[in-house]
């Protein structure tokens, strides 16, 4: 064990040092911080750490304004607006109604409440109490109740699986108020996974979805957890999930990129294996969403959480102008994996940036290198 350990921090120290260190020909050397030929993200107009946004994956400029007047304002009515405009089988509508919750759960871990003080995210509850038919107030708060779970209970314990209860509850209320929309049913994919669905439970939910958006991505992302081995399935069925999906995507679709979220999924945590992330199945999986990417809409909302799972594979297996290319098509918003697992998206996301940096320059690339 205690070897394990030393490892372990052999490793973590590495990852520190990175950022400093440049390939040369004679080896991995270090350069210092200030010196001229340090790399410098700031070169390729990339925003400093402190500047970039971990509330979304990638731009949504409407999204962005009404979440600060609603938690300016603390009136609902904006957010609800967006909402009923937004197109319910689209994958925007999911995206909004989780930066939604979020915000709201946000607000109330930031500001608790007590005696003398109204607890955050106090519109989301007077969005609920005003208007108790309106399916996007219902999904939000469906989606809200999740998130709770999950950050501030235990799966297992009764405290858990109360809120859960709950937020199944008002799952199905959304898809009563909303019956085309596919929301209510992928935030109950959360829920199934939380509450331990059986597998045919699980599937019937499933097909719910399938009837209503085939391609949904973000359903699927969520699906995937539940078929992954630390959860309800196994290696086996994620991986068989996830290249079923890609293989009946139609053309343009992102679907084709899930195998990666698959092996991502699966990752040994500790790996001391140099070559394995230009293994073949890395590789073969990279490859499919580089495809994916490549053929997608430059508009497809969910291309950034694409792009920054590519640049997490890309980085690791030293593809160093391949990451750069994902790169600057993704600088400034963090808010997607594998970035939000960390305690410090922003830095978690720097880190792997600036490796993309120092790898491409030891390799003769420059900021004129780039397409623009």
């Amino acid at each position: 064990m205690a070897i394990l350990w030393l490892l372990m921090a052999l490793l973590v120290l590495g990852l520190v040092l990175l950022p400093v260190l440049r390939r040369g020909r004679g080896g991995i050397q270090r350069v210092p911080a200030g010196h001229p030929d340090a790399a410098d993200p700031a070169a390729y107009g990339f925003l400093r750490e402190e500047e970039l946004d971990v509330r979304l994956p990638g731009p949504d400029q409407d999204l962005l304004q009404t979440l600060e007047l609603v938690q300016r304002t603390q009136d609902y009515r904006a957010a609800a607006q967006l909402l009923a405009g937004t197109e319910a089988e689209g994958e925007p509508r999911w995206q909004r109604v989780q930066a939604f919750a979020g915000a709201a759960a946000l607000e109330l871990r930031q500001r608790p409440g007590g005696v003398h003080e109204t607890p955050g995210g106090q519109w989301l509850r007077v969005w609920r109490a005003e208007k108790p038919k309106d399916a996007g107030g219902a999904a939000v708060h469906a989606e809200f109740l999740v998130q709770q779970a999950w950050r501030t209970a235990t799966p297992g314990t009764d405290e858990f699986r109360i809120i859960m209860e709950e937020a199944r509850k008002t799952c199905a209320e959304a898809a009563l108020l909303a019956p085309g929309d596919p929301v209510p049913y992928v935030i109950e994919l959360s829920v199934a996974r939380g509450l331990s669905y059986p597998h045919a439970e699980f599937e019937q939910l499933w097909g719910k979805i399938l009837d209503r958006a085939p391609y949904h991505m973000g359903a699927h992302l969520a699906a995937l957890h539940y078929w992954c081995e630390k959860w309800h399935g196994s290696r086996e069925q994620a991986y068989s999930f996830a290249q079923s999906a890609a293989a009946r995507a139609p053309e343009g679709s992102l679907l084709a990129a899930l195998p990666l979220f698959a092996v991502f999924e699966h990752l040994p945590e500790v790996n001391l294996v140099a070559t394995f992330y230009q293994s073949e199945v890395v590789a073969k999986a990279i490859h499919g969403a580089l495809h994916a990417v490549h053929s997608a809409d430059p508009d497809d909302p969910t291309l950034p959480h694409v792009r920054h799972l590519l640049v997490f594979f890309l980085v690791r297996a030293e593809r160093w102008a391949e990451a750069m290319d994902q790169l600057i098509h993704v600088d400034g918003h963090v808010g997607a994996l594998p970035w939000t697992l960390s305690e410090d998206p922003a830095a978690a996301f720097a880190l792997h940036r600036a490796l993309a940096v120092a790898g491409y320059e030891s390799n003769g690339g420059s900021p004129a290198g780039l397409p623009g």
